[in-house]
């Protein structure tokens, strides 16, 4: 609770009544003197007396005000002043005495009050130039760094675009030439140069990877996944390689570890497949194992634990804090003996950091490594997993395969002949557009002649998600079925051919499986729910 102010009163006003109460005390003595001694108390010189008091009274205070109490006005008014902002010297009264000495000290006091704020303010506004100039210096670079990464992401998705294109024709036509009666010699050189395509595609994908999450675009899904099954075909995919060098490797899993859970199966993958691939690559004798089990966790959640250990070459000490790093190995001979770019466990760290998890590393140089991984999952009830996009184009070659007639439209010839040869020897008819124009000529010729549209993204003329657009702007083709197939595989590419009324999304270099899968899976949907989804087109595509 705040006080009451105090009254204030005057020191001038309390010296003049001091005064008075002081000489009214000695008229009153007097009278009271001369009472006491016998005298005649006089009326006139009582009056004599008041006069006299009042007179002196006035004196005094007119003294006190001139001497005492206007100095100190002044020197308040001053005061004031100063704390109102204002610095503008007092008028000192000439008195002699302490007060002037005050109003004097006062008056310098407020001369360097003065000097310090004016000092303040230069400094203030060259602060607030330094700050501008660095705020359009930090605008500047920031402009340039948005600039750079702009450039960065176009040359990447330019560089995916160049780089896919040629390893399509030559994963296709490799696969083409692998699927007929060869010699065993020029089969064992064909398949010698597709492990180097799939070698650089791998590659490829990695920097492309590492782009994506350093961009903050990498996205994860999270679907139900049998587990079980994708370690088991992580361990398949390496067994063959792990005989050839005479190493055993197995794999054990957790039977209290569910067989499905929620999460990314693809990233899983990644994860899975860069430890055993660098425990085979690192490992000369011995063994390799991995194994899957759940750690803690709840009712809804639990904690997916990995753990691969090798018996190969192990990572020195000094080196443990480093191999996580992009671009780094534990040593500059590794890359010379073994090959690789360094870019596999900062992958693999930065995909398990994303979803939560922890990467460990536990090392003894010439003994052997074991990287225990870490991340939490959603449990589900135990059922048939649901296929990510590759398990069901797989799966996809078990089912019925439907026919129909398809148009390609695909302006690179190796393309062209790579994805011919894949559906005719499926059974599907093919006719073949090499740019968005004729396709959009083709259709029109003969509106109902199709049942499914192969799009190339980048072409020249009239590119595929103009050609998409206008198709779509015609009800007639509400229910055709268009497929994307790009060489764009950069986070956002799949977006945008959705947006534009595509139907799938096939990344180049094409697999036969995947591509296969994709187009059956469309040719079987209802095209009901075709043409719903491939009307939603944003307004500007018109």
């Amino acid at each position: 609770m705040q006080a009451a102010p105090r009254k204030f009163r005057s020191l001038a006003s309390k010296f003049s009544i001091f005064t008075g109460v002081l000489v009214c005390w000695v008229v009153v003595t007097i009278l009271c003197w001369d009472m006491r001694v016998g005298r005649n108390f006089s009326v006139a010189k009582a009056a004599m007396l008041c006069v006299v008091v009042f007179l002196v009274a006035a004196a005094i205070s007119r003294f006190t005000m001139k001497l005492l109490a206007r100095p100190l006005a002044l020197l308040e008014a001053g005061i004031t002043g100063v704390r109102l902002g204002r610095f503008d010297p007092i008028q000192v009264s000439t008195t002699g005495d302490e007060i002037e000495f005050l109003g004097e000290n006062f008056n310098r006091m407020i001369v360097a009050l003065a000097a310090s704020q004016e000092e303040i303010r230069q400094h203030q506004e060259l602060l607030e130039d330094r700050i501008r100039q660095r705020t359009e210096q930090l605008e500047i670079a920031m402009e340039g760094a948005m600039a750079a990464s702009r450039a960065k992401s176009e040359f990447l998705a330019n560089m995916s675009h160049e780089l896919r294109t040629p390893m399509s024709g030559l994963l296709g036509m490799l696969d083409l030439a692998l699927d007929g009666n060869l010699p065993q010699e020029h089969r064992e050189h064909l398949e010698t140069a597709q492990r180097c395509a799939y070698s650089l595609l791998a590659l490829l994908n990695d920097i492309l990877d590492l782009s994506k999450i350093e961009a903050g675009k990498m996205m994860l899904e999270r679907i139900p996944f049998n587990v079980r099954t994708l370690a088991d075909d992580c361990a398949k995919a390496y067994a063959v390689k792990a005989a050839q060098k005479g190493i055993r490797l197995t794999i054990e899993i957790d039977s209290k570890a569910p067989s499905t859970i929620l999460g990314d199966p693809l990233r899983l993958r990644q994860i899975i497949t860069n430890l055993l691939s660098n425990a085979v690559k690192f490992t000369e004798q011995g063994s390799v194992q991995m194994s899957v089990s759940s750690a803690g966790g709840d009712n809804d959640r639990l904690n997916l634990e990995i753990k691969v250990s090798d018996t190969g070459t192990g990572i020195p000490e000094d080196k443990l804090g480093t191999i996580f790093d992009k671009f780094t190995q534990a040593d500059g001979s590794i890359s010379r003996k073994y090959g690789g770019s360094g870019l596999g466990l900062a992958i693999t760290r930065r995909l398990v950091e994303m979803q939560g998890g922890t990467v460990e590393v536990e090392s003894k140089f010439g003994k052997g490594s074991v990287f225990t991984v870490l991340i939490p999952a959603g449990m589900v009830e135990a059922a048939p997993a649901q296929p990510s996009s590759n398990d069901g184009a797989v799966a996809s070659e078990r089912r019925p395969m439907a026919r129909g007639r398809v148009l390609l439209v695909e302006d690179n010839i190796v393309n062209q002949k790579v994805v011919l040869a894949i559906l005719q020897k499926r059974g599907y008819e093919i006719e073949v557009a090499g740019d968005g124009g004729q396709a959009l000529l083709r259709l029109e010729s003969c509106p109902f002649a199709y049942d499914l549209v192969l799009m190339d993204i980048q072409m020249p003329v009239l590119d595929g998600l103009e050609a998409t657009r206008r198709i779509r702007l015609d009800g007639r083709w509400d229910a055709l079925p268009i497929v994307a197939m790009t060489a764009h595989a950069m986070q956002g590419d799949r977006e945008r051919c959705i947006e534009a009324g595509m139907n799938g999304y096939v990344s180049k270099p094409v697999q036969p499986a995947h591509l296969l899968g994709t187009i059956e899976r469309l040719l079987r949907q209802d095209p009901a729910e075709l043409a719903k989804s491939s009307t939603a087109v944003p307004q500007h595509a018109a």
